[in-house]
């Protein structure tokens, strides 16, 4: 199987807090909510439920736990309940406390190429930055789905971090939303040699 990250993006390549003020105030980051008045998220259709599962680290996984099963008015409550949860955490044990959740415990990189030699549907990381960077590392993400905002915010954790590793990427395709947020699917170069995709 594959795994597809799907993030957003300011323009300066900050990650952090997209959904809420007080989702993550590491580093003293006072700009959170940022991305939820573009709603871009509800415009990628499928990815969000035609895949075989969702992949997280542990942080992004708290706090989707936290905040998802109890929404009842949103049509991804559900969604997000039935689907099949993967979490890469040293420090969590079992059971997790989200429906259909199972931990991936020990090294991120090693449990989740693990998992890809199986076979099934793409997995999709939603968020978590940290796990992202560890899986790039190792060559272990096939795609990125980038919603890039249209936004500066100055500071803030990023996704390709200063000293990360080098990728090259090609672009597979893109579209943008009425209120300017850009979404780019791209592959590893590497990778994308080998497809007509």
């Amino acid at each position: 199987m594959r795994v597809v990250a799907v993030t957003n993006l300011s323009l300066d390549g900050v990650m952090q807090a997209p959904g809420q003020p007080d989702e993550d105030r590491r580093g003293g980051f006072a700009r959170g909510g940022w991305a939820a008045p573009y709603a871009a998220m509800a415009q990628l259709g499928g990815s969000m439920t035609d895949n075989g599962g969702l992949l997280f680290g542990r942080r992004t996984y708290e706090q989707f736990a936290e905040v998802w099963p109890k929404r009842k008015d949103n049509p991804y409550t559900e969604v997000l309940n039935r689907k099949r949860k993967y979490v890469a955490s040293r420090s969590l044990t079992e059971p997790l406390p989200w429906e259909n959740s199972t931990l991936l415990a020990g090294d991120a990189a090693r449990t989740v190429a693990a998992l890809k030699a199986e076979p099934g549907q793409d997995l999709v990381i939603l968020g978590s930055g940290v796990l992202i960077q560890s899986l790039v590392r190792d060559n272990l993400v096939d795609e990125f789905v980038l919603l890039i905002h249209p936004l500066v915010l100055g500071s803030g954790r990023r996704l390709f971090a200063d000293g990360g590793a080098f990728a090259a990427l090609r672009l597979l395709e893109s579209k943008a939303t009425a209120n300017g947020v850009v979404i780019a699917r791209y592959q590893p170069a590497e990778a994308a040699a080998g497809t007509n995709s």
